[in-house]
């Protein structure tokens, strides 16, 4: 394959130019073709699809990474932000591949989910898309290796056969060695948030929001498969117009 026809590939995530999950998917991805990561400074989980619009971005190469040969610069901006700066300033990728986000993005976490954002951008672009996750542990550490392996697999054939419009593919890793993969719907993960209450040294109230995870088992969710040990794959489509509801809509609305 001449350097003409190589496929280019547009690397971001949500956790950081310095995740140990970005550059295990980097690295895997070199040899489907020239590899360019642009990723946020600092870490930037559950940001969303937000954009940054009220100040100056800063992009910059990124030597310190760890990345080797594979060009990668770090914006002080959110995933979103990044790919817009990388498809202007690097060039119109081939595809766009986010990850590995350090802990899963199932069910209703795509909807704040910075690593599915990121993805939901390039769509914007018209460019294919797939967001990659994996399970995390209670010790926090994490083994790419699988992982990286199959998201090398699965770019590949995206790369050749493509993706309908507006259509990404959110996949989640489970902890160790997967037992095989199943292409998934979406499960009814979600957070129950609350609302801690405390005071500072001065006597001055703030608030946290922690959350608790919570989802009904279905084998063939996403929630489903990572619990028994499979990589879920869900073809997720960027359409919110509600269709079937519209005659509905048409038949109660008042007139002016």
């Amino acid at each position: 394959m001449t350097s003409s026809e190589r496929k280019r590939i547009l690397v971001a995530n949500d956790d950081g130019i310095f995740s140990p999950g970005i550059k295990a998917l980097a690295l895997a991805l070199r040899d489907l073709g020239d590899v360019t990561v642009v990723a946020p400074d600092v870490e930037q989980s559950a940001v969303g699809h937000g954009i940054t619009i009220r100040r100056p971005l800063r992009f910059k190469h990124t030597a310190s990474a760890g990345f080797g040969d594979i060009p990668a610069y770090r914006v002080d901006g959110t995933p979103a932000d990044c790919v817009v700066m990388g498809v202007h300033l690097v060039g119109r990728p081939d595809i766009l591949v986010s990850g590995i986000n350090l802990g899963a993005n199932l069910g209703n976490d795509l909807t704040h989910s910075g690593t599915v954002a990121a993805a939901i951008e390039g769509l914007a672009f018209g460019v294919p898309a797939i967001a990659f996750s994996q399970l995390s542990v209670a010790s926090g550490e994490f083994d790419f290796s699988y992982g990286a392996a199959y998201a090398a697999k699965l770019t590949a054939e995206v790369l050749a056969r493509g993706l309908p419009p507006r259509t990404l593919l959110n996949v989640n890793f489970p902890v160790g060695q997967p037992k095989g993969v199943r292409v998934t719907t979406l499960s009814d993960h979600r957070y129950e948030d609350e609302l801690v209450h405390r005071q500072d040294p001065e006597g001055r109230d703030y608030y946290w929001v922690a959350g608790t995870p919570r989802a009904e088992y279905a084998g063939d969710s996403d929630y489903g498969a990572v619990q028994d040990g499979f990589v879920s794959v869900g073809p997720v489509r960027l359409e919110l117009t509600y269709h079937d509801f519209i005659r509905e809509v048409e038949d109660f609305i008042p007139a002016l």
